[in-house]
């Protein structure tokens, strides 16, 4: 029997059922289905519209439903075509005409939304505290690294020495405005819409304002059309989670990038490695290039439900069913990527040897000897020419670059000393600055940050 058997004759056609029915994937929002009708029940019986016995017996049988839901022995009636049917038909076969109040005041339509923001609430929290796992994993590792330095790269070219732990760091702070953005998103979407009813409200005496306070919520809903239509959340949290999977694939393409012969920068640890079915030498960093193509498909979800939610007159309709799948997805494939990468950056080895020497050519001080002669008086745009010149001298005449600024009348002897292995990283002097001094400040406001975003990311206790 269909929640619309009174309006419509007959029974839906099969083809109808297969198209619109959600059970297989909104499964899994059966335990905030169940909060919310346990919620509403205590509300409807503050309003006097069940009594105490029938609360009761309702809360009882949403007891059951949730032990049979747990253990396995729930069985699914051809007719549910979503989880809040099938807990619904249960209660109304466990509670009698107690059950049949449930829906009481209630629509789908806020039921789904009511559902939908608890779930967001502890999925976004739960990825929150994901990121934290892998951005302590990289303060770590930059703890770890010392003064091993490496080419910074612009263009994919050499531009100037950097410690590792720069580097390291530079994507553990992205990825902390990814916690900002992610928890920022929840304060977003904690508003309960339970109580606005298909659209409009309910002629009955509800509480959604202790219906919201029970939940956990901050606040209830100001406008009934909106709460019911309202998916910004969604289009949020897929936003927070696509932006999260291009740092996630930036990460991976450095990671490819630095395990190549070519660069020899990194080696991947067997268990975070594969082989090939063919090639008997190869090593590959599978779970790298998949956080780096993993990022399309998390651009595609928050593509494909803002399309959707273009063309959307108000209030509620049925192309809002297609909000949980790229929802659910996306949360489902970042996790996975934010832990395999953990795991991928607590265990490579860093070639230090390679990165140091791939950072000691001459030509990567050479803003440094810029420098240098700025702080003797000269432009720096006067100062920019000259050490180009000299680099470009070196290099069409085959002179090592030291020989011709020891020549040089304005560099001398003096300047040739910043062109020594490991001393142009020693130079970076500034506030958030890839030198020793810098990146030891830095080191430890991160930490701080960090221990910060774990206390921000826990479960929410209400």
């Amino acid at each position: 029997m269909t929640l619309w058997h009174g309006r419509l004759g007959g029974g839906t056609a099969e083809e109808v059922m297969a198209f619109s029915v959600s059970l297989h994937y909104d499964q899994r929002l059966a335990v905030d289905d169940l909060a919310g009708s346990r919620a509403h029940v205590r509300g409807l019986l503050r309003g006097g519209i069940v009594s105490a016995e029938e609360a009761a017996a309702v809360l009882a049988a949403l007891d059951r439903v949730e032990g049979e839901l747990t253990d396995g022995t729930f069985a699914f009636a051809p007719g549910d075509e979503d989880i809040h049917t099938a807990v619904e038909r249960r209660v109304t076969e466990l509670a009698g005409d107690a059950g049949g109040k449930l829906h009481t005041g209630r629509s789908r339509n806020d039921q789904v939304a009511t559902d939908l923001r608890l779930f967001a609430k502890r999925a976004l929290r739960d990825i929150a505290t994901d990121v934290v796992d892998l951005q302590e994993v990289l303060l770590a590792r930059a703890r770890e690294a010392d003064d091993t330095y490496l080419p910074g790269y612009t263009h994919l070219q050499r531009a100037q020495p950097v410690l590792l732990a720069h580097h390291l760091l530079a994507h553990a702070w992205a990825l902390a405005r990814d916690v900002d953005r992610l928890l920022a998103t929840v304060v977003r979407l904690d508003v309960s819409p339970l109580g606005a009813g298909a659209l409009a409200g309910s002629s009955l005496p509800l509480d959604p304002d202790g219906v919201a306070d029970d939940l956990g919520f901050a606040g209830r809903f100001e406008n009934s059309l909106d709460a019911v239509s309202d998916r910004d959340f969604v289009a949020e949290a897929l936003f927070d989670l696509a932006l999260l999977g291009v740092h996630l694939s930036r990460m991976g393409e450095e990671l490819v990038l630095w395990s190549t012969e070519e660069f020899g920068f990194a080696v991947l640890d067997d268990a975070y490695a594969t082989g090939s079915s063919m090639l008997p030498q190869k090593k590959n960093p599978d779970v790298a290039e998949l956080a780096r193509g993993k990022s399309g498909r998390l651009i595609g979800n928050l593509t494909a439900l803002l399309v959707t939610l273009k063309g959307l007159p108000l209030a509620y309709n049925r192309d809002l069913q297609e909000d949980k799948e790229p929802l659910f997805d996306s949360l489902d494939q970042v996790h996975l990527a934010l832990v395999a990468l953990a795991g991928v950056m607590a265990t490579v080895s860093f070639d230090t040897h390679r990165m140091q020497q791939a950072a000691d050519g001459p030509a990567a001080a050479a803003v440094d000897l810029a420098e240098w002669l700025v702080e003797h008086g000269m432009p720096f745009r006067q100062a920019h020419g000259v050490v180009g010149g000299l680099v470009s001298d070196s290099l069409a005449r085959h002179v090592p670059l030291a020989e011709l600024v020891a020549a040089h009348p304005d560099l001398g002897t003096e300047a040739v000393a910043l062109l020594e292995p490991g001393v142009a990283v020693t130079r970076r002097t500034t506030p958030g600055a890839a030198g020793p001094g810098p990146v030891a400040v830095q080191i430890e406001r991160f930490a701080r940050r960090v221990q910060a975003d774990r206390a921000r990311s826990a479960p929410d206790p209400a």
